[in-house]
């Protein structure tokens, strides 16, 4: 699935913020948020800051924290089918943000399309983009690619870029250990 290069960018790099910076559950175990620069070195890999070399500053890092919290719902309720609901977070979140549209050319990339907020409320610059790019995949056919992992003791969310859309699982090694259960169930 390709939802266009700035969407699957942006939509991929909310799932990994989500994953990381909130607490829950991860592959059948509890899952704490990162601290200080662990959370910073994995904030840097998710929304490709790595690449610049450029290290989230702790401003920046609570601002990332605060957009993985705004976020992780609109993936639960997508993961529910609650399609209604999720967009109207969405349009909440376009709201808070207010992305403005620009063209940018950066890293030997040719131009392409950014949304960042007008104000301070989109600190980290994310916000507007990441709100932009969930609303363009709420509002095709293809709502239902954002879900929550299946498996038991998992609250971890994907983007489910298959070819086919069956994704079910944040990660392959949850899909092992639910197979693996069904199985060992099986042969009881």
């Amino acid at each position: 699935m390709n939802f266009g290069s700035h969407n699957d960018t942006v939509v991929t790099a909310a799932a990994a913020l989500v994953n990381i910076a909130t607490p829950g559950q991860r592959r059948g175990r509890r899952y704490d948020v990162p601290t200080g620069p662990a959370l910073a070195e994995a904030i840097a890999g998710a929304v490709q800051t790595s690449r610049s070399g450029v290290a989230p500053t702790p401003d920046l890092v609570a601002a990332y924290v605060d957009i993985a919290a705004a976020v992780r719902p609109v993936f639960e309720l997508a993961g529910d089918d609650r399609f209604d609901e999720a967009s109207a977070l969405v349009n909440r979140l376009l709201a808070r943000y207010q992305p403005i549209p620009y063209l940018d050319r950066h890293d030997d990339e040719p131009w392409h399309l950014h949304f960042h907020g007008r104000d301070t409320a989109d600190r980290s610059g994310w916000g507007g983009g990441i709100s932009v790019g969930l609303a363009a995949v709420l509002g095709s056919d293809h709502a239902d690619r954002l879900g929550m992992c299946q498996g038991s003791g998992c609250d971890r969310v994907f983007v489910d870029i298959s070819r086919n859309g069956t994704k079910r699982f944040c990660s392959v090694a949850c899909q092992n250990r639910v197979k693996a259960a069904t199985h060992r169930a099986r042969t009881r």
